[in-house]
């Protein structure tokens, strides 16, 4: 399938945005896979004389989720077009620099002026969270005549082949071995006075976030989820934290009161705890919850790049002996497995559950007829549904809360900064896969990835 792609603009230096509009223009159609459109548009001068002074520059189309084309080259001194030929909001960033494109909606354009790079090789991607992790980043080549680089026939039938062959082999490597797991008890010691203490260290160590990707993880403890933290009500909780990264940092207790003093908010609560520093927070464990903790200084960075981890006071009530939607609870009912399950989709880390992507995300193996206790708490930047397949998930818990009215969901929409406890009792044997429901959060032209696992009934 081919279109005719949209019209670029010479004028202005800066990143404007525009809807379309009439320009004289040679196109250079390349192809389309999968209904993307990827085109090169040398732009002529609609001066009336026709002769010199022509302006070249050349198009970029974002579609959900791809560049269009995925490599390319432009002259020195030369303009990006960049159109958002899809149906959410993009940009185009060229990494490791400033330019980037103001957020275009579906239909708009903007002009992005490269002229400031030198000669050499740039990578370009979409920065909002979770699309350059599903597939829209490209190659730009500065110093050459404006034309695609790959020069791919991306249009021909073997593609759709090795398409299903990628996902395939994708789906087969799992469950995949990597380096590293989020997410482990720690144990606190116990201090003089009673208290539990509990031991963290920040620092940047190499994370395999899915098989042969290493990234630079900004972790507690060397881990992704941090450790997770679980104490009593009534516990006096002491947390050490030493920093070693290369910038401060503090911990904000998500979902747990707190003395203010222990908010971990600097400056407003604490001074910062600054790289080779340390610092005590301590408080008392005053009432049941599922909360997070996390960095809040430079929040947008360090959270997403992995400074971020679970902290439990007691066990969630359950509707133990009721009857919700016709099922009935046990009154006995015992939890075989519980699992907190930490959502992310943006930093280093990128689209995962509990700091990996699949096929390195860990499957739950449950006997039939289990109940299990799920916890999902999304310290992301975007809004994941996640859905299990098979087995309704029972509501019980809104933020560490109980629900006074429990409900069935198959699908659960969990929000930034949201923690949602659920009960599943899984009862046919199988392999069920369970995942966000956001298509391009779990799969790809390479096949899938991102916040896919399985549960696993015998």
């Amino acid at each position: 399938m081919t279109s005719t792609p949209p019209d670029a603009r010479p004028d202005g230096d800066a990143p404007t945005t525009s809807r379309r509009g009439d320009f004289g223009l040679a196109v250079v159609t390349i192809t389309a896979t999968l209904g993307l459109v990827f085109s090169v548009v040398a732009m002529v001068s609609d001066d009336d004389g026709g002769g010199g002074g022509d302006t070249a520059a050349v198009s970029v189309s974002l579609t959900e989720f791809a560049l269009g084309p995925d490599a390319l080259t432009v002259e020195e001194g030369g303009t990006l077009a960049v159109f958002n030929d899809g149906g959410q909001m993009h940009n185009l960033r060229v990494a490791d620099t400033d330019l980037i494109t103001p957020d275009l909606l579906g239909g708009e354009s903007a002009d992005l002026d490269v002229s400031s790079l030198a000669p050499g090789e740039y990578e370009l991607f979409c920065e909002i969270a979770g699309h350059k992790e599903a597939g829209m980043t490209g190659t730009l080549v500065v110093g050459g005549d404006g034309v695609a680089a790959d020069g791919t026939d991306h249009g021909s039938d073997a593609d759709w082949a090795a398409l299903d062959e990628a996902m395939m082999s994708s789906m087969r490597a799992f469950p995949a071995e990597t380096e590293g797991t989020g997410n482990q008890p720690l144990e606190p010691t116990i201090t003089a006075d009673g208290a539990k203490r509990f031991d963290l260290t920040a620092s940047i160590v190499q994370w395999e976030v899915e098989p042969g990707k290493f990234v630079d993880a900004w972790a507690y403890n060397g881990m992704v989820p941090g450790p997770w933290i679980k104490v009593e009500v009534g516990d006096l909780v002491q947390v050490h934290i030493q920093n070693d990264l290369p910038m401060g940092t503090d911990i904000h207790w998500h979902g747990i009161r707190t003395p203010n003093n222990m908010d971990g908010v600097a400056p407003i609560t604490q001074d910062l705890v600054r790289s080779g520093e340390d610092f005590l927070y301590e408080f008392t464990a005053e009432r049941k919850a599922v909360g997070m903790y996390h960095a809040h200084h430079h929040g947008q960075m360090q959270v997403p790049n992995g400074l971020l981890g679970v902290i439990q006071i007691g066990d969630v009530d359950l509707p133990r002996g009721r009857t919700i939607s016709g099922t009935a609870i046990p009154a006995d009912l015992e939890i075989a497995q519980e699992i907190p399950m930490v959502l992310n989709d943006a930093g280093t880390i990128g689209l995962s559950l509990n700091g990996k992507s699949f096929p390195a995300t860990a499957p739950y193996t449950v006997e039939s007829g289990e109940w299990i206790l799920v916890h999902y708490l999304n310290e992301g930047l975007q809004t994941h549904p996640m859905h299990q397949h098979q087995f309704p998930q029972l509501v019980v818990a809104k933020d560490g809360i109980p629900l006074d009215n429990p409900y069935f969901a198959d699908t659960v929409n969990v929000a930034p900064g949201e923690r949602y406890t659920v009960l599943l009792n899984p009862d046919d044997p199988g392999t069920w896969v369970w995942h966000c429901h956001i298509l391009n959060h779990v799969e790809r032209e390479e096949g899938m990835f991102g916040m896919v696992t399985a549960l696993v009934v015998s």
